[in-house]
């Protein structure tokens, strides 16, 4: 089945869980920026976790389907469509997806998953390599995406207990645990709050706030860094690493936030209130566990909600 984009919206993309094992050739990780929102809507159209969906940022689609399918969209909250559960769509309906009332990046999932060319060993859009997703490019108005035809359905009426879904409050608080340049700052660095700057994308997120100030001027070493890195360049003003950010850093490393909260950092918009706490390696392992947990129990009862057309 085809897919015409009618509206792109503001930057859309196709992304999957990126590319994992090209990071000492200097690729980054890529892929979908909030990661968990991706997984579960995938998980409500039935498809595995890494199936291609759309990436949506502040402004969203509008598509045309030529066949029967069902889609569904997590992350922020986007008007004229419902988050979080699965939507029946007919052959010739529109899809208009409009503005992001909260949060950021929107991920819409078709059944099957979208169709893309695997650049190494990932379907996903890197937009500074021009490779990968449509064209290696955002999508335009025009543009033809094509998916499998529909081979299930769901059934019954019903949503997702809210114990399983992520939130996305502003002002947001995300856990950290130290990096490797945390003692050369003033113990209680980690207090206060900052505010998103305009100049944030896939690679990073730029804060504005009290600086935060280095001792000492020991050069540092090139070091790897991995979505969640917290650098702090010469001004003072962090910078929270995403999933398009380089693999190898030369700001001092601050922190680093824990695998859970990433998401929240993924629907930062600008102008929001953010703050750090600090907290453990151990209490991060075992709220990754958790959450795993629940997303495994979601996924067991999304399948008994599926049949085949």
């Amino acid at each position: 089945m085809e897919i015409k984009i009618h509206r792109a919206g503001l930057l859309t993309t196709l992304q999957d869980l990126g590319r994992t094992k090209n990071r000492a050739d200097g690729v980054p990780i890529g892929g979908a920026t909030d990661s968990f929102a991706a997984r579960v809507a995938n998980a409500l159209v039935g498809n595995p976790v890494g199936a291609a969906l759309l990436e949506l940022t502040l402004v969203g689609s509008e598509l045309e389907f030529s066949a029967d399918t069902v889609v569904a969209l997590g992350g922020a909250d986007f008007a004229g469509v419902p988050s979080w559960r699965p939507i029946h769509i007919r052959s010739g309906e529109r899809l208009a997806i409009g503005p992001a009332h909260r949060g950021c990046r929107g991920y819409l999932a078709i059944a099957g998953g979208f169709e893309t060319k695997s650049v190494l060993g990932s379907g996903g859009t890197y937009l500074a390599g021009g490779f990968g997703g449509f064209e290696g490019r955002a999508l335009r108005e025009g543009d033809i995406l094509r998916a499998p035809p529909l081979a299930r359905r769901v059934i019954g009426g019903w949503q997702i207990a809210a114990r399983f879904l992520p939130t996305y409050p502003t002002p947001s608080t995300v856990r950290v645990i130290a990096g490797s340049a945390e003692s050369d700052f003033e113990p209680g660095w980690g207090a206060g709050s900052f505010t998103v700057t305009p100049r944030s994308d896939r690679m990073g997120v730029r804060l504005s706030g009290a600086a935060w100030v280095r001792h000492g001027a020991k050069e540092l070493l090139s070091a790897p860094v991995v979505p969640g890195t917290i650098q702090v360049p010469p001004d003072g003003q962090p910078i929270v690493l995403l999933a398009d950010a380089q693999t190898l850093g030369g700001y001092p490393q601050i922190a680093h936030v824990i695998t859970v909260d990433l998401p929240l950092v993924a629907q930062w918009r600008s102008g929001d209130e953010v703050s750090f706490e600090i907290t453990t390696l151990s209490h991060a392992h075992e709220l990754t566990l958790a959450r795993e947990k629940a997303f495994a129990m979601l996924r067991e009862g999304l399948a008994q909600k599926m049949r085949p057309v």
